[in-house]
């Protein structure tokens, strides 16, 4: 059952990746690198493109939720990080870019950080069935508190969050959709035969509001920076919090982990980190965005001065 949901794991990043790459071109095209606002996201629904992108992003979630269904959580949610790869690929073929040394490095910390992660995690990590009402429960309350600590942060600072900001928002709010996934999952497959009976109401409201606002993190962030930054965000923050979820709340982690391992995993995880935060600095798109925003700062302040002499003459 692990190598299936492995095998599942690895398609939905190859279709999670095409399909990140194709609406991050549309909704890029679409703001011009300004701010996403409401009525931009309801042309994004009729652009052949960005649903292009919605359907391959459609079809690499169920994979990934098969995948979830099959193994636990702490194997399957790192193996995503292939999927930075190939959005670096197709993106910079697409955009004419060229990675530069830091970029490069940045992926294959991401990378390397998360693969090294499963590795660990395959050996240290079992499925316990059956998810507790009071897990449940607990998880629920957790996100409720993520979802108005970023709804508040959204609604106050806007586009001043940043590139960065969007991405962490956007990985933990589909860390918490991931772990409520499998948890749904789990309740269905009850063998007391209630199926849909078992999953509480604040379970499915909880992941519909998890999911939507993290669709529209997402979205903000392509308007703010490389889908392959948005990938790179979510293949390490989102299983990152699914991985504590799982561990803290579910208690996937065997008992009497030796520490060496547990260190190694921290490492691991701490160098996935660091590539994220240096390619939403250095990534060559990321420069060049922060290039063109001076120049209109620039221009601005000219017109102003400029506005301002006529006004005194």
């Amino acid at each position: 059952m692990v190598g299936i949901a492995i095998a599942c794991a690895l398609a939905s990043a190859v279709f999670l990746a095409f399909g990140a790459q194709r609406q991050g071109s549309a909704v890029s095209a679409d703001t011009g690198g300004l701010e996403l606002q409401s009525s931009q996201l309801l042309r994004l629904l009729r652009n052949p493109r960005w649903l292009l992108g919605l359907l391959l992003l459609g079809v690499g979630t169920a994979l990934n939720v098969t995948a979830l269904t099959l193994a636990p959580l702490t194997v399957v949610q790192p193996i995503g990080s292939i999927a930075l790869v190939i959005t670096t690929v197709v993106n910079s073929r697409d955009q004419g870019l060229r990675m530069n040394r830091v970029t490069i490095v940045a992926i294959v910390a991401c990378v390397i950080g998360s693969a090294l992660f499963v590795s660990l995690a395959v050996g240290v990590t079992r499925d316990p069935g059956e998810v507790r009402p009071a897990q449940e429960l607990i998880i629920v309350l957790i996100l409720a508190v993520v979802v108005v600590f970023f709804g508040t942060l959204n609604a106050l600072f806007g586009r001043r969050i940043g590139a960065i900001g969007f991405i962490v928002g956007a990985g933990v709010l589909f860390g918490f959709v991931a772990v409520l996934t499998k948890v749904i999952a789990a309740d269905l497959l009850n063998p007391n035969g209630r199926f849909l009976l078992n999953v509480p109401w604040y379970t499915v409201v909880g992941i519909a509001v998890a999911g939507g606002l993290g669709a529209w993190f997402v979205q903000s962030a392509y308007s703010s920076g490389p889908p392959d930054l948005v990938i790179a965000g979510l293949t390490v923050i989102d299983p990152m919090v699914g991985i504590a979820i799982g561990i803290g709340v579910l208690h996937e982690l065997q008992p009497n982990v030796p520490a060496v391992a547990a260190v190694a995993m921290g490492v691991a995880a701490l160098v996935a980190i660091v590539g994220v935060f240096a390619l939403s600095r250095y990534h060559p798109d990321v420069i060049q965005r922060r290039a063109e925003a001076r120049h209109r700062q620039k221009q601005a302040a000219e017109k102003n001065g400029k506005d301002q002499k006529r006004g005194s003459l």
